[in-house]
């Protein structure tokens, strides 16, 4: 009887630590309340998660479904490909979408930037059928490029079977974390897609069509740079936000909420803890650390080597001072050198976690010394 009092005990510890470190566990990966079905958290510079809960679940996105669409977009805006003032023609397919829209006619004229704006403010799904014809030739051909796309950002959860988000079939769908990398992705022309997801309220047609926009955090949540909102039935109440303070940029995303408020205030939550606990800032390199490289039998007997810009990394906040300075760099080389040649490197890390690194180049050419500049050397030493 004692053995099985004993072993009885010994299970119930067991078994009450392995809880205590499960929930631990689900603490440490989602510190806040989340009423969705999946979410994540993001850092949008580097791509670390902050936050996560079933991220890889696919799910249908509704109209968040749209970022692919602007990203694309957007990316043919930045290499000249269009301009936002190019005039787009409406075709019947386009003008027969359902569900939010401009009321776009057969033939109405109206240019990329004007649909651009009604994407991303209104979440109008025949502006956005109108450009992906614009660009693609067609809505098929332009799903195509929105998987093709997907595909080279290693959204693995992902496919898209139209470019609205509606739902008209069960075979559209993502996941949080595939939303949050093409939101990072866009984001990254912020100068250009910014101009579009923070507005609150215009107006297209001459005033005689109001535009509000879908995602309350633009008028609401300090630093809100987008991004896009979606709702269906089947896919619930879905958002993918972004927002920027102090040089920290974070997306969350948050999929299948109940009900609008739910999305919004678990999207608020995740990121007020985000900006609570990391900040981003720029490492300085110590130039007092980068000493000159000798180099062998070439005209020049010193290279100084070119410190480069660095970028912003991201911590936990108050860790700015742990971070640690690793200077790898050659005491000599031979002749010759090459401008751009890497001559080291410079590394940050925290407590073991490499941050970031860069190359230490030489900032000019080095010919190997020829006979003539030897000897004229050598008798000027003899002298």
């Amino acid at each position: 009887m004692r053995k099985l009092c004993k072993f009885v005990a010994v299970l119930f510890t067991f078994v009450f630590a392995f809880s205590v470190m499960v929930y631990a566990e689900t603490e440490e990966t989602c510190p806040v309340e989340i009423k969705a079905k999946s979410a994540i958290l993001m850092d949008c510079a580097s791509g670390k998660v902050l936050m996560k809960m079933n991220e890889h679940e696919k799910l249908p996105p509704a109209s968040v479904t749209k970022i692919m669409p602007m990203l694309l977009v957007v990316e043919k805006i930045a290499s000249g490909e269009i301009s936002v003032s190019d005039k787009v023609k409406t075709s019947a397919h386009a003008a027969g979408k359902g569900g939010s829209q401009i009321w776009l006619k057969e033939n109405e004229e109206m240019t990329v930037d004007e649909l651009l704006k009604a994407v991303a403010v209104a979440s109008a799904n025949d502006a956005c059928c109108a450009l992906g014809e614009y660009i693609a030739g067609s809505e098929k051909a332009f799903i195509q490029l929105m998987n093709n796309r997907a595909k080279e950002l290693g959204m693995n959860d992902t496919t898209f079977v139209n470019c609205s988000g509606l739902d008209d079939t069960d075979t559209n769908y993502t996941s949080a974390y595939d939303i949050a990398v093409m939101s990072r992705e866009l984001m990254k022309y912020e100068d250009i897609i910014e101009k579009y997801t923070t507005i609150w309220m215009d107006s297209l047609r001459d005033g005689n069509t109001e535009l509000v926009n879908t995602n309350k955090l633009v008028r609401f949540y300090p630093g809100t740079t987008g991004l896009k909102t979606g709702t269906t039935q089947k896919a619930g109440c879905c958002l993918s936000a972004t927002a920027k303070r102090d040089g920290l940029h974070l997306v969350a995303v948050v999929m299948g909420s109940e009900n609008s408020t739910d999305r919004f205030e678990t999207a608020k939550a995740m990121l007020n803890w985000g900006f609570s606990n990391y900040e981003s800032i720029k490492p300085v390199i110590d130039k007092k650390l980068i000493t000159d490289v000798l180099v062998e039998n070439g005209e020049t007997d010193l290279i100084s080597p070119a410190i480069p810009e660095t970028e912003n990394v991201l911590i936990k906040k108050g860790r700015a001072k742990d971070i640690k300075q690793t200077i790898n760099l050659a005491v000599r080389v031979n002749a010759p050198v090459e401008k751009g040649q890497t001559l080291g490197t410079v590394e940050f890390s925290l407590d073991g976690e490499k941050l970031a690194e860069y190359n230490l180049l030489s900032s000019v050419n080095i010919e190997e010394l020829k006979l003539p500049l030897a000897f004229k050397r050598l008798l000027t030493k003899l002298i």
